[in-house]
């Protein structure tokens, strides 16, 4: 009879941690990334009584429950945070703490300091791959911390290559209005200044030729210049498609020399040819107009703003209308996720039974992909854990009455020797 006290005493104790454990998941309601937990009830060993085989058997209570971190995927809300990011499906972002630990969060409310290090709200440094040679992100390489380019001016580009998709009107007559079309094109030197080029084309006696020149400003040049940068024929057959030039050569040279910036010379070379090998210029019964324009060159910029992509890439924005990749974040997909720990601040550590984790680029190798401008919210679902809260609460009750009655039955016992 007296074992009743201590089970009952047991489940009052298991009763009082799962109590615990619902209100810390109501504190975390609105925590980002937060993965509430389970609780897990357990009986203790039981005791046989009598002579039978197990016949009679009386059980020592409950021990303390296990707790299990469901990690389900969590509801995706947009938020307005540029440096906002939430996993959709598999995997953990990758942080580094101040003792140089490696911890794994669903919490992809990030910051920058003023370091310019990616970071989470409390400090902890975001990891993945940054840019490297040539602006491109090695993926295949070690991570590491995740530093933006803040407050940094963007060298300026000197443009190389120059591009012009248009039509000339095959209806076009040399020496009318219609016989000549002139459009620009803007180009940068090797300082950030940007120069107008101006491509003029002029219907020939000749049927279905055109010539061009490329010319500009004579403010541009330390010296004015006495002839275009460029000349040349193009020739178009029946059908209105352009013909091989004769140096057989997709580009058209034109030199800039002395520029009165200061700048260096620029080589120019006119693409007449897209990548696929197809040109760039036609001859078809349509006003001639210009469909589209290129150019590699670009300004001097500053910084304006940094954000989060999907697919978890760091763009940064520039003043001169550029978006460039900066980084990529990382994702860690661990097999046993059930196995780590909390340690605080939405963040979770590896024990001694957790799996390695597998590092990679997002939406790879079984890993969720990343919203940008989202927040995963927390899986704690309020209606589920009031219900368990009134279950706790009756199964307390309850023991607290079996030990009242134990006690009660003693106090009768006792009472036979009087």
């Amino acid at each position: 009879m007296f074992t009743a006290f201590s089970t009952a005493l047991s489940a009052l104790s298991a009763d009082m941690t799962a109590v615990d454990v619902v209100g810390n998941n109501l504190a975390n309601l609105n925590t980002p990334g937060y993965k509430a937990s389970a609780v897990s009830f357990r009986d203790l060993v039981t005791e046989s009584l009598g002579a039978g085989l197990g016949e009679t058997q009386v059980g020592f209570g409950t021990g303390r429950p296990f707790t299990t971190r469901e990690f389900t995927q969590g509801a995706i809300q947009s938020s307005t945070g540029l440096l906002d990011g939430a996993i959709e499906g598999d995997g953990f972002f990758i942080l580094r703490d101040a003792q140089d630990q490696m911890l794994y969060t669903r919490a992809g409310n990030f910051q920058v300091d003023n370091l310019g290090y990616l970071t989470t709200m409390t400090g902890a440094k975001v990891e993945g791959w940054m840019e490297g040679a040539g602006g491109t992100v090695n993926s295949a390489g070690p991570i590491g911390d995740i530093v933006v380019p803040v407050g940094t001016m963007k060298t300026p580009i000197a443009t190389t290559n120059f591009s012009m998709d248009l039509n000339l009107n095959s209806n076009a007559v040399n020496g009318a209005a219609s016989g000549t079309f002139s459009t620009p094109m803007q180009v940068y030197d090797s300082l950030g200044n940007s120069h107008t080029l101006t491509v003029t084309f002029t219907r020939t006696t000749t049927a279905n030729q055109w010539t061009y020149a490329v010319t500009i400003p004579s403010a541009d040049l330390t010296v004015a210049p006495t002839a275009p940068l460029a000349t040349g024929t193009i020739a178009f057959d029946q059908n209105g498609n352009m013909l091989t030039p004769p140096s057989t050569t997709p580009n058209v040279a034109v030199p800039v020399v002395g520029l009165a910036d200061g700048a260096k010379d620029m080589a120019l070379n006119w693409s007449l040819y897209d990548a696929q090998g197809a040109a760039r210029l036609t001859q078809f019964a349509q006003p001639s107009a210009v469909s589209a324009n290129a150019q590699d060159g670009s300004a001097a910029a500053s910084l304006t703003s940094i954000g989060i992509a999907d697919g978890g890439t760091i763009v940064a924005q520039y003043s001169n209308g550029q978006q460039l990749v900066v980084a990529q974040l990382a994702l860690a997909n661990i097999r046993n996720s059930s196995s780590l720990i909390a340690v605080g601040n939405n963040n979770f550590q590896g024990t001694a039974v957790t799996a390695l984790p597998a590092i990679g680029v997002p939406e790879t190798g079984g890993r969720g992909t990343v919203v940008g401008g989202a927040i995963e919210s927390s899986t704690v679902d309020i209606a589920t854990e009031f219900t368990n809260l009134i279950i706790y609460q009756r199964a307390y009750e309850a023991n607290a009455r079996v030990v009242t009655a134990v006690d009660e039955l003693s106090q009768d016992t006792i009472n036979l020797k009087r």
